[in-house]
C-alpha cells in the first residue's frame, strides 16, 4: 500500500506533537488510528509515541491523568478530547499478562514490541515521515495480519494478543499469516492467565466490529481460545477451516430446546443479516452460545446482562397469539425482555413478528403491564386494611391480571372496589 504523503491529523493531537517536540522530544501517531486511516475506517482516537518520559509529559501540559504511568502512558486532554502520549519502551520482563518495560528506547525499538505489523507504522505529524519497519503497510494491502517479528514469543509477552488478532481478522476481513494462525493455536493455552473482565472486553468489541460474526465464532472455536474461555460456543459450520482448511470445526449436540441443524441455520440467519445485525453484545452471546448464563457469569458480566440473557431464555419466546390480550399476557409475562425476544425472532425469521406491530400500539396507549402502572398503590391499599407482605402481594397481582385483561378497568376507586372483595 503506497503510504500518502501526508495525512489529516486533528489540531488537538497536532498540538500535543508541536508541544513534545518544541521541548527537544519526539513525537509521533501511532497505533490503530494509523491503521484505520490508512485502511479508510472512521476514527478519532490518536495515540502518540514520544521519547519523553512520562513525567516529562505532565511537565508539559496542564490537564494530564495519569492511566498507566509504570507502562509509560499519560493521558494528554487538549480542548474536548484526551489522547494518550506514551514513552518510547520495551519489555524488560513480562509474564503473559503484564510487562515490566524500560524507557529510554528508540522508535523502531518501540515499534518492535507491538503485536501486529499492521499496528506498528507510525507518522510524524509535523515532518510527515513515516516510519514502518515490519511491512505493515504491505500487509494493510494484502488484507494480512502478521505478527511482529516473532509470533510465539509476541504472544507469549501478552496472550491477549491472541484475542487481539482474532478481532482484527474479523473485523478487517484480514487472512491470518500461516506461522502467525499456528503460534495462535500452540500459544492458546496461555489465554488461561487472563482475567475474565479482559477477555470479555475481547469478546464484546469483536461482536461489536466484527465484519462476520460467523467467522469471529470460527475463529474463536478453531485457536482454541474457545475451548479455555466459552466452550458454549456453538459451532457454526460456515466457519469451520476458517485459516487452514484442515478439518473444520466439529458438530455438537444441539442444546435443550434447541433443534438438530440449529448452528446452520444460525449460521446462514446471521450471514443473511450481515450488517443490519443488531451489535449488541449480550443478545449475540445468547444468540451464539449453548449456555449464555454460564459465559456471561464466567466473564464476570453485570448482574444486570446476566439476568437479561436468563429473561431471554426464560421466554416464552413468542406470544400466544397476536391479539391485543394475547400480546399484553406475553409482555407481562416476560418484562424487560419483550424487546430482545422479538428480535431475535425477527432476526431468526428475516420478517418482523406479527405481535410487535401491537406491541408499538400498546406502549403507546400506555396499557398496564406491572404493578407499577396500576392506579392504586401499596399506600391506597394499606388505607383500606390489607396489610403490606404476601396479601398485599396477592391482591395486586390480581388486580394486575384484570387490567391486562381489559386496560379500562385501571382506574383508582373500581379497584378499590375489587379489592376490598379480595379480603
Amino acid at each position: 500500500m503506497p503510504l500518502p504523503d501526508r495525512l489529516a491529523i486533528p489540531d488537538d493531537v497536532l498540538e500535543i506533537a508541536r508541544t513534545l517536540e518544541g521541548a527537544g522530544h519526539e513525537a509521533w501517531c501511532v497505533g490503530g488510528a494509523i491503521r484505520d486511516t490508512l485502511l479508510g475506517q472512521p476514527n478519532t482516537d490518536y495515540d502518540i509515541a514520544t521519547s519523553a518520559r512520562p513525567e516529562e509529559v505532565q511537565r508539559l501540559f496542564r490537564r494530564t491523568v495519569n492511566v498507566g504511568e509504570r507502562y509509560g502512558t499519560v493521558a494528554v486532554r487538549v480542548g474536548r478530547r484526551y489522547h494518550e502520549v506514551t514513552t518510547f519502551r520495551r519489555d524488560v520482563r513480562t509474564d503473559g499478562r503484564q510487562a515490566v518495560v524500560e524507557f529510554g528506547v528508540s522508535l523502531d525499538e518501540d515499534l518492535a514490541r507491538r503485536d501486529f505489523t499492521v499496528n506498528a507504522i507510525a507518522y510524524h505529524p509535523i515532518r510527515h515521515q513515516w516510519r514502518d519497519p515490519f511491512g505493515g503497510a504491505a500487509d494493510l494491502e494484502a488484507r494480512v495480519l502478521r505478527a511482529v517479528g516473532d509470533p510465539a514469543a509476541r504472544f507469549r509477552e501478552d496472550y491477549l494478543r491472541i484475542l487481539r488478532g482474532i478481532r482484527f481478522a474479523a473485523r478487517f476481513d484480514f487472512t491470518i499469516h500461516p506461522a502467525t494462525w499456528e503460534a495462535m493455536r500452540v500459544e492458546a493455552p496461555g489465554l488461561t492467565r487472563l482475567s475474565a473482565e479482559r477477555v470479555r472486553e475481547e469478546w464484546f468489541k469483536g461482536l461489536r466490529t466484527a465484519r462476520s460474526i460467523v467467522r469471529l465464532v470460527g475463529l474463536w472455536i478453531e485457536s482454541g481460545a474457545a475451548r479455555i474461555w466459552l466452550p458454549e460456543l456453538l459451532p457454526l459450520p460456515a466457519a469451520s477451516g476458517v485459516e487452514r482448511g484442515g478439518g473444520g470445526t466439529p458438530a455438537a449436540p444441539p442444546a435443550p430446546g434447541r433443534p438438530a441443524g440449529h448452528g446452520a441455520a444460525l449460521a446462514a440467519m446471521l450471514d443473511r443479516m450481515g450488517a443490519a445485525l443488531p451489535r449488541d453484545p449480550v443478545l449475540l452471546t445468547t444468540l451464539v452460545c449453548l449456555d449464555p448464563i454460564a459465559v456471561l457469569s464466567r466473564l464476570k458480566a453485570s448482574n444486570a446482562e446476566i439476568a437479561r440473557a436468563a429473561a431471554v431464555l426464560a421466554g416464552p419466546p413468542e406470544p400466544a397469539g397476536t391479539s391485543p390480550l394475547a400480546v399484553r399476557r406475553w409482555m407481562a409475562a416476560v418484562g424487560d425482555a419483550a424487546d430482545d425476544l422479538t428480535t431475535i425472532w425477527h432476526l431468526r425469521h428475516g420478517v418482523e413478528p406479527l405481535w410487535a406491530p401491537v406491541m408499538r400500539r400498546i406502549r403507546e396507549r400506555r396499557e398496564p403491564l406491572t404493578r407499577k402502572a396500576l392506579a392504586v398503590t401499596g399506600d391506597d391499599l394499606r388505607a383500606i386494611g390489607i396489610k403490606p407482605g404476601p396479601q398485599m402481594g396477592a391482591v395486586l397481582d390480581r388486580l394486575l391480571a384484570m387490567v391486562i385483561d381489559d386496560p379500562s378497568l385501571n382506574r383508582r376507586e373500581l379497584l378499590l372496589e375489587r379489592a376490598r372483595s379480595l379480603t
